[in-house]
């Protein structure tokens, strides 16, 4: 692989949740790149809550990228620093310090897999979550559509009346503000390749997702409720205090809001009985 090279350093945030993160790159090209996969999700705030230094280096060949990719994911601390590492990005970060540094090959993959990581590792310690769950916002409350995949995140998604804000139909930000959750808007997109609207709104109920011959809303026990949630949190860290953490913010999530069964049918007139 070949580094490439340094020119004028240059800046871009990325402001996700309402954490602004602050990505330092030499190469202008990329700096555009950031700019243009998240663009809604590039902050004005002059001040970030997280700094990170961007090395970039091409890999040999296509394949070899391709490989990288799909390298086992490894996410741990190691003298109060997380080193997170997949084949095609190594990157440190000090909690403490506010700063890392992340060599990885010019791709937006492995910019997405870094910050995916990062918010999850802070939102734990703040009593919040990633989840594999579609979002939205409708008459100022925030819905989330949770499932496995093939549940329906997409069709439920696509089938938002248009008076729905889309905050996301693949990876939901949910952060705890008192004794209330809010959902935020993500750029991670699934299927329907859209980048969710950087907006925010209490959550007023997550839906367990099932296809089903009719809509209908079914509820679901306390304790299936949390196993289902803690099924489709995304935490990457073999750390067991985090887990722990984590465990408790599922429990706690599940106290303060309702957590139902929405069996539908791929038809528009499901978004009837949302509320």
């Amino acid at each position: 692989m070949t580094t490439l090279p340094s020119t004028a350093e240059e800046t871009v945030s990325i402001e996700i949740g309402g954490m602004p993160i602050a990505m330092r790159t030499h190469d202008p090209s990329f700096r555009r790149l950031i700019e243009n996969r998240y663009a809604g999700f590039v902050g004005t705030s002059p001040h970030s809550q997280l700094e990170f230094d961007i090395d970039l280096y091409e890999p040999s060949d296509a394949a070899s990228a391709r490989d990288d990719i799909d390298d086992e994911l490894e996410v741990k601390i190691e003298a109060g620093e997380w080193l997170l590492r997949r084949g095609d990005f190594r990157a440190r970060w000090s909690p403490e310090a506010s700063r890392g540094h992340i060599r990885q090959s010019p791709s937006p993959y492995a910019i997405d897999a870094v910050l995916r990581i990062v918010h999850s590792l802070v939102l734990a310690r703040q009593g919040g979550f990633l989840v594999h769950a579609a979002s939205a916002i409708r008459n100022g409350k925030a819905f989330l559509f949770s499932g496995i995949s093939g549940a329906g995140k997409t069709t439920i998604s696509r089938l938002a009346p248009p008076d729905t804000t889309l905050l996301t139909d693949e990876i939901s930000y949910v952060r705890r503000q008192g004794n209330r959750y809010l959902a935020c808007g993500t750029p991670f997109a699934g299927e329907l390749a859209r980048v969710g609207e950087n907006q925010s709104a209490p959550l007023s109920a997550l839906f367990l997702l099932e296809k089903g011959l009719q809509n209908r809303i079914e509820p679901v026990g306390a304790t299936e409720a949390v196993q289902r949630l803690l099924r489709n949190i995304l935490f990457f860290a073999d750390d067991p205090a985090l887990v722990e953490l984590v465990f408790q913010s599922a429990c706690e999530f599940a106290s303060l809001v309702p957590i139902r069964r929405l069996v539908f049918v791929p038809d528009q007139r499901v978004w009837d009985i949302i509320c």
